[in-house]
């Protein structure tokens, strides 16, 4: 795999990680949580849809899948896919420092062998 596919692929992860914190912000926002607190209705899926945050959490999802698409083009799903297991380290440290997220040694241990998982796949 080349250092670019490689760059791609770990910018393609940071965005997903990303949208996810953003996508957090956004269903945590005050007017959101109290639409969400009234039930289902058209006036809340709205009120989520529209919200910045969720809006830009979703871009940054679908500029994550175009990029992704691109990476398959260029190598084996089966080589590139491992590394998507990053994403869970990125986004749990980005959580925590971001989201006041709590660190729990489970967490951190599973966030662990996920990333030695990926690493091992990675030198194969």
């Amino acid at each position: 795999m080349s250092r670019s596919v490689l760059g791609l692929i770990l910018v393609n992860v940071l965005l997903t990680s990303m949208a996810q914190i953003i996508l957090k912000a956004g269903m945590s926002a005050d007017t959101v949580q109290a639409s969400l607190a009234q039930g289902a209705r058209w006036s809340t899926a709205w009120t989520v849809g529209t919200h910045p945050f969720v809006l830009c959490g979703l871009a940054l999802y679908f500029a994550s899948a175009v990029l992704w698409l691109l990476i398959l083009a260029k190598v084996e799903v089966s080589l590139a896919y491992p590394f998507v297991g990053l994403g869970f380290v990125i986004t749990m440290l980005l959580a925590w420092w971001i989201h006041g997220d709590s660190l729990t040694l489970t967490r951190i241990a599973g966030t662990v062998l996920i990333a030695v998982g990926v690493a091992i796949l990675a030198h194969q």
